[in-house]
């Protein structure tokens, strides 16, 4: 773990000797003072934080205690009390893979059209970078970094698609607070020149009911294949909403967009109850990652594919 560093402050005292001269004589005006060392620049996430930044922390922070406190933001991946046979599953999947959560263009407004859309997801290798704002201290880094590390080895894992840890990817994950929204807009324009001012907009100025962000780009000629992606992940989290962003945000960048109130034991589901991506959520990647699915697939199309899937997935004789 690396060790916090303090700013010093260093005191520079000149001394020197008066030397009497004689009245017709002017008197040559003292050697300067030589600069006092300027201080060491604070370690990172070692300044002081914006009031905006610490009422954001504390709002979060209590946010997690009371989720606690009610039972959610389980970790356990689900259990005996939850359930789930393959229509089910398959259902989700229709829900979660087919329909978005935020209408496309429109920033983070919700979706007014609630019809179904098509499949998406990425077709080449998908590489994974970090980048940290200034706010956040070293130790909590390190931590960030290899909880991210090893749960993109589990995506790889799951789906069975190249995915990896890369120093310059094509999915960048930012761990940035309020304080960090000028090097927000560097990283981004560095590693994503072509996006947009009105995503630049989106992306720094989220209210607070939005925890964590997940924006997937394609190109024009091929609008159903992912080929870049940006998470955000704010820096004023708690341990466990930090990492819950973690595991949302990274499985629906890579292709479960949507949320569905039905979906259980699942993260993709605004009722909070769970915290890390379950057994079930990896049957969906699984599921939207098996070649015999392909982007631009309609949802009535896929369906029969899906439902075979689901069975295959619960062990079911087909």
């Amino acid at each position: 773990m690396t060790g916090r560093a303090y700013p010093r402050l260093g005191w520079a005292v000149a001394l020197g000797a008066l030397v009497g001269l004689a009245a017709c004589e002017v008197a040559a005006p003292p050697a300067p003072r030589p600069a006092a060392a300027p201080a060491p620049a604070p370690a990172p996430g070692e300044g002081t934080r914006s009031l905006r930044s610490e009422q954001l922390s504390r709002y979060y922070a209590s946010l997690q205690a009371d989720l606690l406190a009610q039972g959610l933001l389980r970790t356990d991946g689900g259990g005996p009390d939850t359930p789930y046979s393959a229509e089910t599953l398959t259902r989700n999947f229709e829900q979660i893979v087919f329909f978005d959560e935020y209408a496309q263009g429109a920033g983070i407004s919700a979706a007014a059209d609630k019809s179904a859309g098509k499949l998406r997801r990425w077709t080449g290798p998908v590489r994974m970078d970090v980048s940290f704002g200034n706010s956040v201290p070293l130790s909590r880094r390190d931590e960030d970094l290899a909880a991210t590390q090893n749960y993109i080895r589990r995506l790889a894992r799951v789906t069975r698609h190249p995915i990896s840890y890369a120093s310059e990817g094509n999915f960048h994950i930012l761990f940035m607070g309020e304080d960090d929204k000028d090097e927000m807009v560097q990283v981004l324009r560095r590693r994503a020149p072509n996006i947009s001012s009105r995503t630049l907009e989106v992306i720094t100025n989220l209210p607070r009911s939005i925890h964590c962000l997940v924006v997937a780009f394609s190109s024009s000629d091929s609008p159903y294949n992912y080929t870049r992606a940006v998470a955000v992940i704010r820096a004023e989290h708690p341990d466990l909403i930090r990492l819950s962003c973690v595991h949302e945000e990274l499985a629906q960048g890579l292709g479960l967009a949507n949320d569905s109130p039905d979906a259980r034991p699942s993260i993709f589901n605004d009722d909070d109850e769970f915290a890390l991506l379950t057994s079930h959520d990896e049957k969906l990647l699984a599921m939207l990652y098996d070649p015999r699915l392909s982007p631009g697939l309609d949802a009535e199309s896929a369906r029969p594919v899906v439902r075979i899937l689901a069975r295959e997935k619960l062990g079911q004789r087909l």
